[in-house]
């Protein structure tokens, strides 16, 4: 018999396949800018669409023409921010110390947190501050309530300048025109769709066998060898799929816009709505359904420059 060979089924780059614990993607690294300001900014994933636009760069192999680009439409309205908190380094990492709670804070945060009246004071010596900050889902008229909180790093060159800064925002709503530029590369993190349980040609793409197959057809050939009687953790087996965090890297960003008419289709986004708020127009699609949050931050691993584009004309067509 000839020698087969076939690549493995299913890729090993994310492993385990481990299902994320919220709806929302939790940030371990913050990128380093210059100048001062905050590092993340929250939206609810509304649809997509497509725009034409010009390519002005001088350097490209489509200088000067009018391209169909798809993008991802995402809505932003204002966060609020929760408390200022305060760490102190330790052979353990970060270790809260204090805390400082904002003076204007919904009823709705009540739905995920219990908040403290007490306030505590600003400490003399710390090494890191940080802003918590919450999202007001009620403004965009999903059907959704509860807040999500996520806590954001600051930029900047010392501490005393982070938290001069971060008390300028504490008592104020925060827009998405403060925090992210046009033309930009951005870093995505989302949690991708949950398909429940799957089968192994689904979920690794394990090729169908013949109809004359043992058993079934849908499935893998061996579980592994007789001896030793042990099966392998790479064997493809059903299970749950989906509803893992990812983050996409270098996103370009088109457009940030606060104007709903120049972005609602006719009839609204499908499983959406219309827009209400100001919102991003990203290059491409991302991860996740519509109405998930989606948490968007300064790219961390930029090695060019965006392309220029000029947007002529933006799809307002109906999606139904």
């Amino acid at each position: 018999m000839p020698n087969i060979h076939a690549p493995r089924r299913g890729s090993l780059q994310f492993w385990p396949r481990k299902r994320s614990k919220r709806a929302y993607a939790r940030i371990r690294s913050w990128s380093n800018i210059d100048g001062i300001n905050l590092l993340a900014f929250i939206g609810y994933k509304a649809g997509m669409t497509h725009i034409i636009a010009k390519d002005n760069s001088p350097n490209t192999m489509f200088k000067n023409d009018l391209l169909s680009i798809p993008v991802t439409v995402i809505e932003c309205p204002p966060l609020k921010p929760l408390s200022l908190r305060f760490y102190k380094k330790s052979h353990d990492g970060l270790v809260l110390t204090s805390e400082i709670f904002s003076k204007n804070i919904d009823k709705e945060l009540k739905r995920r947190v219990n908040i403290s009246k007490k306030l505590k004071e600003e400490p003399k010596d710390f090494d890191e501050v940080k802003l918590v900050v919450y999202t007001q889902p009620k403004l965009i008229g999903i059907g959704k309530k509860k807040p999500e909180i996520l806590e954001i790093s600051i930029s900047g060159k010392s501490n005393q300048e982070k938290l001069t800064f971060a008390k300028t925002l504490l008592n104020k709503e925060i827009r998405l025109d403060e925090v992210l530029k046009n033309s930009s590369f951005l870093d995505v993190h989302s949690i991708t769709k949950g398909k429940g349980f799957q089968g192994t040609v689904k979920r690794f793409g394990v090729a169908i066998r013949q109809h004359k197959s043992e058993k079934t057809k849908r499935g893998i050939g061996t579980l592994g060898s007789w001896t030793p009687k042990k099966v392998l953790f790479s064997v493809p087996h059903a299970g749950k799929m989906g509803y893992h965090q990812r983050t996409e890297y270098n996103k370009q960003n088109l457009l940030i816009g606060s104007d709903p008419k120049e972005i609602n289709p006719k009839s609204g986004f499908l499983h959406y709505g219309l827009i209400k708020n100001s919102y991003i127009v990203v290059k491409g699609s991302i991860p996740g359904p519509t109405k998930r949050t989606i948490i968007l931050t300064p790219a961390i691993r930029q090695k060019q420059q965006p392309v220029q584009y000029q947007i002529k004309l933006i799809n307002l067509d109906s999606k139904q």
